[in-house]
């Protein structure tokens, strides 16, 4: 198949202050499911970077300047332009990515609402009044731009979570320099950049420059970027992390995840099975918030595993461009190597193959293991990959210490019929969002979103929480006439 994006003005480019060859060069975009070069992308160098950080801390003081219902217009339009452009750029997501057409249609969407919730942000107070021992004395906390954000986005929804970043970071009147992965650049990079170039914000105030970890670690360690905001795993993360904090620098981790689905014994099989499938086999399991751990109370665990595996068994594995799958291709093979050895070595540990275990190229079929016990790989990594392990527990208190025996605490699912016991049970366990009759991987715009542990430092994405994330405090106090002093 041809390259599909030779006639676009991002051909072999990056965006920073227009569009521009790499000092970096450039990287072939490889679709997975065929191992077939279908476009160039430019990659960025750490003097790529350089010149953007340069760049973007010249633009970010108008910018910060501009009045807020202009700012809000212009990502309002770059909304609509996202919508206007869907068919495009979500046959990149699916091509360039691996993504099914619903995985790219829904992120596309979400994206679009990350859009204007962030249009919505500019109008929102952005201050506090409070009261003074001094009398006369007006004190005003306020929060104000950080200056330049470093957004670091993945490769596996990299529309929706670079947007998460970028939106947010520009509405509250910070430049950005946007990062995406080379394995996802178009569709998480240079689409967006055009759509933003085209909504009318000013040169300098975005740039968007793909590229691997040299340009990562010189965006990480420019003296001028004050924030980075990093989607990754948490090895990534915590380099990332200790930089940062050398440097006094803001950063928010949103990490890993090992999260587990909890099935209790009065559970309704059909809907836990159903949402055990969901949260480990969409988008072939390769979601920070993926169902890695299935603990499932053993009065019922032979019969969650013999339906899980009969769903697993019924989806279907293919080229997403082509076929109406349910499951893509894994991203690489790395990716997919790292994955099979979990389950080659689970399984000669004692775990069982119920459905899967099988790939052919890069596709993996959907795989449910039974017998998986705490210290086997199944149990104790990030998969992220198609597998579900079953865990048996026998108590309440020993699903909770499962559930926080794993150093990551992002998302977690308890099934019950009773929603007061899920809810006794959620305020138990070491995790940031905690989902009752649900499953893991779940996100709305509007809500604060992160986890705990190795999942994450504490920063949230999502509504309010995103003035606080992407802005400083600042203390202002006025009098009239100033004071006396003894001195």
């Amino acid at each position: 198949m041809s390259n599909i994006g030779e006639s676009q003005v991002w051909n072999g480019r990056i965006f920073s202050e227009g569009w521009k060859a790499a000092k970096g060069g450039t990287h072939d975009v490889i679709e997975p499911a065929t191992g077939e070069r279908i476009g160039v992308i430019g990659t960025g160098s750490p003097e790529d970077i350089d010149n953007a950080v340069v760049s973007a801390t010249k633009a970010q003081a108008a910018w910060a300047a501009t009045p807020f219902d202009q700012r809000a217009a212009i990502l309002r339009e770059a909304a609509r332009l996202l919508k206007e452009r869907a068919p495009e750029i979500n046959e990149w997501n699916v091509r360039e990515c691996g993504s099914t057409r619903p995985k790219a249609e829904w992120e596309l969407h979400a994206t679009f609402e990350q859009l204007q919730m962030a249009a919505a942000i500019p109008m929102q107070p952005d201050g506090a009044l409070y009261p003074s021992a001094m009398p006369g004395r007006i004190n005003i906390c306020r929060q104000v731009p950080i200056g330049v954000v470093g957004v670091i986005a993945p490769w596996n929804f990299p529309i929706l979570l670079g947007m998460r970043s970028v939106a947010p970071a520009l509405a509250l009147g910070n430049a950005v320099v946007l990062k995406p992965d080379t394995q996802s650049g178009v569709a998480g990079g240079l689409l967006l950049a055009k759509v933003f170039e085209d909504a009318g914000l000013p040169a300098g105030v975005l740039h968007v420059i793909p590229g691997g970890p040299a340009a990562g670690d010189a965006l990480v360690r420019h003296p001028k970027v004050g924030m980075i905001s990093f989607t990754g795993s948490t090895a990534v993360g915590r380099a990332i992390g200790e930089i940062c904090g050398r440097m006094l620098k803001k950063v928010a981790l949103e990490l890993g995840g090992n999260n587990a689905i909890v099935v209790l014994e009065d559970a309704d099989i059909e809907a836990a099975t159903s949402n055990g499938a969901w949260g480990s086999f969409l988008h072939q399991g390769q979601i920070c918030m993926q169902t890695g751990r299935h603990l499932v109370h053993r009065s019922i665990a032979q019969q969650y595993a013999q339906r899980l595996a009969e769903r697993a068994r019924n989806l279907a594995v293919g080229n997403p461009a082509k076929d109406p799958v349910h499951l893509g291709p894994l991203i690489n093979q790395k990716q997919l190597d790292r994955i099979d050895n979990i389950v080659q070595q689970s399984v000669s540990e004692g775990a069982t193959v119920l459905a899967g275990g099988k790939h052919v190229g890069l596709f993996y079929e959907p795989t449910v293991l039974a017998g998986v016990k705490p210290g086997m790989p199944a149990y104790e990594q990030e998969i992220f990959g198609p597998i579900a392990p079953i865990t048996v527990f026998d108590t309440d208190e020993e699903a909770i210490d499962l559930v926080n025996s794993s150093e990551y605490g992002l998302a977690a699912a308890i099934h019950t019929q009773s929603m007061s016991r899920g809810l006794a049970m959620s305020s138990r366990v070491r995790v940031g969002m905690v989902h009752v009759n649900d499953q893991t991987v779940n996100n709305e715009f509007h809500v604060p979103f992160g986890g705990m542990g190795a999942s994450g430092n504490g920063g949230r994405f999502g509504g309010p929480a995103n003035v606080h994330e992407f802005t400083q405090t600042q203390w202002v106090s006025l009098m009239d006439k100033p004071i006396q002093y003894p001195f």
